[in-house]
């Protein structure tokens, strides 16, 4: 009887540890999309930015930013360029997610 208790309370632990585990995971992969949608959103307004200025040689962010020379102008430049980065990684985020849930 006694050892019987003994594997349902280590069952219980090992459930309990599980879960926390899950949500530790869970809370982490929250965390990255975030940031993931903050890069695609700036990947996204540097894109059409370039776009713009390609087909009619109209910059935006210096438009609304009052001018490329302008230190808001060059920030917002630095960030797109700076998500660009950021994605490179999601191409490997992806196949360590697949391989997990596999």
């Amino acid at each position: 009887m006694n050892m019987y208790r003994n594997t349902e309370h280590n069952n219980h632990s090992r459930l309990f540890v599980l879960k926390c585990m899950a949500a530790k995971q869970a809370k982490e992969h929250g965390n990255m999309r975030i940031i993931d949608r903050i890069a695609l959103f700036l990947l996204v307004v540097g894109g059409i930015n370039w776009g713009l200025v390609g087909l009619f040689r109209f910059d935006l962010v210096a438009w609304i930013c009052g001018g490329s020379e302008s230190i808001i102008s060059r920030i917002v430049y630095v960030l797109v360029a700076l998500s660009a980065l950021w994605s490179i990684s999601l191409f490997f985020k992806h196949n360590e997610l697949l391989e997990t849930e596999a």
